[in-house]
């Protein structure tokens, strides 16, 4: 086989896998974020929608990425078309947990936020008749 020859399976291999870990990573997290985001927000109404937004984002964040890193220059031999592969796969799997990441913490810091808001006002503390001010 030539350089270019291990160049085809290196991206039906890496689309497929790339396809599988997008389907597979959003059904786990609008599954697991639901609970999540109706904490966050007030109205389940307002967390289905925003968890389904989210997901439509990460399907093009994800498959957008994912053929961005599609491009190789060359696979000389096999091991070299499997060590591309790997690599892109971890490189796209290393980007979405940090996206993802990023996401947590913005989430949580608004369930923070919700919940600083629900608390009740702070009670002054009350002056003694003829306690020195």
């Amino acid at each position: 086989m030539n350089q270019t020859n291990y160049l085809i399976p290196i991206y039906i291999a890496y689309s497929a896998s790339a396809l599988a870990l997008t389907v597979w990573l959003a059904h786990t997290l609008f599954r697991n974020g639901a609970v999540f985001l109706e904490e966050v927000f007030d109205r389940r109404e307002i967390a289905e929608a925003v968890n389904r937004l989210l997901v439509t984002g990460f399907f093009m964040i994800n498959l957008g990425y994912a053929m961005f890193l599609l491009k190789t220059n060359s696979a000389a031999t096999a091991t070299s078309a499997i060590e591309i592969l790997v690599y892109k796969l971890g490189v796209l799997l290393l980007t979405l947990a940090a996206v993802h990441f990023v996401n947590v913490y913005v989430f949580w810091r608004l369930r923070r936020r919700n919940e600083v808001r629900h608390l009740p006002p702070p009670v002054a503390p009350q002056r003694q008749v003829g306690a020195p001010v």
